[in-house]
C-alpha cells in the first residue's frame, strides 16, 4: 500500500471514531442531560480526555447547548440540552455510521462465505 493511500485510509477510520463517539455522546445527552462528562466517559467507555474533545466540539458547532444549574448538594452542574441542528447532526452521524456498518457486515459476509467454502472442501478432501 502507497504512503498516500494509507494516509487517507487512517483518516477515513480516525474520523469515522471521531463520529461514532459523537453520536454517542448525543444519544446520552438526549436520553440524560444532567450527566457530568466523567459520567458521560464511564456510560461510553470512552476516556474522559475523548468525551471532553467531543462535548466541546459539539458545543462549539452549536449541535449542543449548556446551562447551568444547582445541584441539591450545592456543586454547580451542567445541563447539556441537544440543539435542533444536534437533533439534524445526530441522524445524519447515525445515517453515515448505517452506511459503514452494513459495507462492513457485506465484507464480513464475503470473508465467512469463502472461509466456509475452504473449510468444507478442506473436509470433503479428506474423505
Amino acid at each position: 500500500m502507497n504512503t498516500s493511500m494509507k494516509n487517507s485510509n487512517e483518516i477515513s477510520c480516525s474520523v469515522s471514531a471521531r463520529q461514532e463517539i459523537r453520536l454517542k455522546v448525543l444519544r446520552a445527552l438526549e436520553e440524560n442531560p444532567e450527566l457530568s462528562q466523567r459520567q458521560l466517559a464511564v456510560k461510553l467507555g470512552v476516556s474522559l480526555g475523548g468525551v471532553n474533545y467531543a462535548v466541546k466540539a459539539l458545543v462549539e458547532r452549536g449541535f449542543v447547548k449548556v446551562n447551568n444549574f444547582s445541584r441539591s448538594d450545592n456543586k454547580v452542574g451542567y445541563l447539556y440540552v441537544l440543539t435542533p441542528s444536534g437533533i439534524a447532526e445526530k441522524a445524519f452521524i447515525a445515517a453515515a455510521l448505517l452506511g459503514r456498518k452494513l459495507k462492513e457486515y457485506e465484507v464480513l459476509m464475503s470473508e465467512i462465505d469463502a472461509l466456509q467454502s475452504e473449510a468444507a472442501q478442506r473436509e470433503s478432501d479428506k474423505l
